[in-house]
C-alpha cells in the first residue's frame, strides 16, 4: 500500500498519521522511544503491508505483468492502488475526497517538526506537490511510478510499467475492489490501533 491508502486506514489524528507513514522510513530509527500512539500507527502500517504482500488477489494481480517487469509489480501496484482508491472513493468513504485530502495534509503538517529528516523531506514534498491530486488521474499516477523507477540504481525494466497498468486496467481494478474491503476488515479486526 502507498501513502494515501495507509492514511485512509489510519485513525484520524496526527500521531496515527505519523505512525502509519513511518513504516516506509523507520530504518535506523529507535521506534521504542516514540509515543505509544505513534508506535500503534507503525504497527498498523506493518499489518497492512504484511496482509497485502501475502494476499491471493494481490499475487494474482502481479501475474498480469510481463516477466521483465514482474519484480517491480508490487511497487507499481502500491501507487496504482492509491489511484484506484480515489477513483472508487465514494464506495469506501462518506467524506468527500477533497476534504479527506485537506485534512490529511493538515494532520501530517502537525508532526513534520518531529519527523526525522528523510521522512520530513518526503512528506513536505507530498504536501507541497499535492501528490494525492496527481493520483486522481492515470497519467499522474504513471508519472509518479516512473519517478520511483528513475531512482532505482541498477539497470532495470521498471520504467514504462505504466503501459502494462493501462493494458490490464479493468482487471486490476476488479481485483482491487475485491481485495480492498478484505483489507479494511482485517485492519478493523486485527489492527493494534483498534484494540485500545
Amino acid at each position: 500500500m502507498n501513502y494515501l491508502a495507509h492514511l485512509y486506514l489510519a485513525k484520524k489524528n496526527a500521531d496515527s498519521y505519523y505512525g502509519n507513514l513511518l513504516g516506509d522510513f523507520q530504518r535506523g530509527i529507535d521506534t521504542r522511544s516514540l509515543p505509544a500512539t505513534v508506535q500503534n500507527g507503525l504497527a498498523n502500517h506493518i499489518l497492512v503491508d504484511k496482509f497485502t504482500d501475502q494476499h491471493t488477489l494481490v499475487k494474482q494481480s502481479q501475474t498480469l505483468f510481463s516477466t521483465k517487469r514482474r519484480r517491480f509489480s508490487g511497487i507499481a501496484l502500491d501507487v496504482f492502488y492509491d489511484h484506484l482508491l480515489i477513483k472508487n472513493w465514494n464506495e469506501f468513504s462518506a467524506l468527500p475526497f477533497e476534504t479527506f485530502k485537506t485534512q490529511s495534509y493538515s494532520l501530517l503538517e502537525q508532526r513534520l517538526p518531529t519527523m526525522h529528516q528523510s521522512m520530513q523531506q518526503v512528506v513536505e514534498k507530498l504536501i507541497t506537490g499535492d501528490w494525492f491530486s496527481s493520483y486522481q488521474t492515470l497519467d499522474g499516477t504513471i508519472r509518479a511510478i516512473d519517478n520511483i523507477a528513475n531512482r532505482v540504481r541498477f539497470k532495470n525494466e521498471f520504467k514504462g510499467i505504466g503501459e502494462e497498468l493501462t493494458q490490464h486496467y479493468d482487471e486490476l481494478e476488479q481485483l482491487f475492489l475485491l481485495y480492498f474491503p478484505e483489507l479494511i476488515n482485517h485492519v478493523a479486526n486485527h489492527g493494534l490501533e483498534n484494540q485500545n
